[in-house]
């Protein structure tokens, strides 16, 4: 309200009549005037009043009235100067200015670490890359590692995944492990030189190995240049050898295959020796056991001098039936002359003769067969031994075909854990170099 009256007051020193506050506001602001700005009023009133009426200005507040207050001895008030328009203006372009210079020293700045750190390596390494950097072949191959498939119907559903991604991971790890090891380094370096190949100085300083290089450095190395991926969902390993002549890229891919496989069959080279090593122990015991019981019964038949106690025995048998046959002709013979009123006494005496001569016989043939004779067993004995031996010698070898079936199913087993490597993309020289890529290999550097 106190601005209203004074822009009323203002407009009624110009001479313009208003019938409001508001009114005198929009009058003086199509003049050009502003009543607000107390620096313009100020000059207006001091220009346009006459100096004969100084006191006819009403005054805002009267001097009088308004409290005093004595400052304090040397206090720093503030200035009454209020800035004018284009001191404002100036202002407010000095700052502008110094933000134009700041932002240009910014960017400049910017703009050198850029060069600093971005540009001028980007540069360096493509030039390193296209100029200096010895060219590498790469020799691509992929193999798997694959179960030997089953000879029996059980290992239908086995055999379902033999040779997918489900038939043998850890195998495909083991292998894939086994050849970004030292040890692989090692064996690759002791038969194709894999030190002296990177150590030649035609290759440049950045890519070389030290000719006393140790088994570390040339690790990192190795780690490098052969790169081994397994793909889980095809169930292939993947493998990638650079070196700076393409054969010898393809000598070592092939080196590396062939210890691969080697690394395989020593995977399951102890569990196949476990399954048959049983199975070939038990054979042998059952082997031995047999030919001792088969000896058994060679020396009864040499000690005895029989060779079949049952041929034997029937022979004897045949004898003692054909003995009593010829003791009853006799006896029949006897009592026919003892019959006579007169007999003839030197016919019965010799009846009575060849009687004790054949009863004499069949007992000695009856002792042979129970009791033996002249220090020999008799026959019942040595039969009984050579029954006893026989069974004994068939009965071995009853276990040694077990045994020798048991041996025959363990190999078969011990066949299907054979694992053996498949090369599916053999390794092949190339005949251009691989790396380095000199595009990718310098924007990778530039993203960096």
């Amino acid at each position: 309200m106190h601005q209203r009256e004074f822009a009323r007051r203002v407009a009624i020193a110009h001479g313009i009549e208003a019938a409001s506050d508001l009114e005198a506001v929009v009058l003086l602001r199509r003049k050009g005037i502003d009543p607000f700005v107390r620096t313009s009023i100020r000059e207006m009133v001091r220009n346009e009043i006459p100096a004969a009426r100084p006191l006819d200005l009403p005054a805002t507040v009267p001097p009088a009235q308004l409290p005093q207050k004595t400052p304090p001895a040397g206090a720093n008030l503030p200035s009454t100067d209020v800035a004018s328009e284009a001191e404002r203006i100036r202002a407010i372009m000095a700052m502008q200015r110094d933000i134009v210079r700041r932002r240009q020293r910014n960017f400049l700045l910017l703009m050198v670490r850029l060069a600093c750190f971005v540009v001028l390596p980007t540069i360096v390494a493509g030039l390193y890359y296209a100029k200096f950097a010895t060219p590498l072949y790469a020799t691509v191959s992929a193999f798997q590692v694959q179960k030997a498939d089953g000879l029996s119907g059980a290992s239908n559903l086995g055999s379902l995944f033999a040779g997918s991604a489900f038939a043998t991971p850890k195998d495909d790890i083991a292998v894939q492990a086994y050849l970004q090891s030292r040890d692989a380094m090692k064996k690759l370096d002791e038969t194709l030189g894999f030190k002296a190949h990177f150590s030649q100085p035609s290759i440049d300083p950045l890519q070389r190995l030290a000719a006393n290089a140790t088994d570390e450095e040339a690790y990192k190395l190795y780690k490098r240049n052969v790169k081994i991926a397994y793909d889980p969902t095809e169930g292939l390993i993947k493998m990638e050898v650079t070196a700076a002549d393409p054969q010898v890229s393809e000598d070592f891919s092939k080196e590396l295959i062939a210890l691969a496989e080697a690394q395989v069959n020593h995977l399951t080279e102890r569990v196949r020796e476990d399954q048959m090593k049983g199975a070939r122990a038990s054979f042998e015991d059952a082997e031995m056991k047999m030919q001792a019981a088969q000896q058994k019964v060679l020396d009864l038949q040499q000690k005895q001098g029989i060779l079949d106690p049952k041929v034997e025995t029937q022979i004897i048998m045949t004898d003692v039936a054909e003995l009593e046959k010829t003791i009853r002709v006799k006896q029949l013979e006897l009592d026919q002359l003892n019959d006579n009123a007169k007999p003839n006494q030197a016919r019965v005496d010799g009846v009575k003769g060849d009687l004790a001569r054949l009863n004499a016989q069949l007992e000695g043939l009856r002792k042979q067969m129970t009791q033996g004779s002249d220090g020999q067993e008799s026959m019942a004995q040595v039969g009984g031994e050579l029954r006893f031996a026989e069974a004994e010698l068939l009965t071995r070898q009853q276990m040694m075909a077990v045994a020798l079936q048991q041996v025959e199913t363990s190999r078969i087993e011990a066949n299907r854990q054979v694992r053996y490597l498949s090369t599916s993309v053999a390794p092949v020289a190339e005949d251009m170099p691989a790396y380095p890529r000199v595009f990718e290999d310098t924007a990778l550097a530039f993203m960096i």
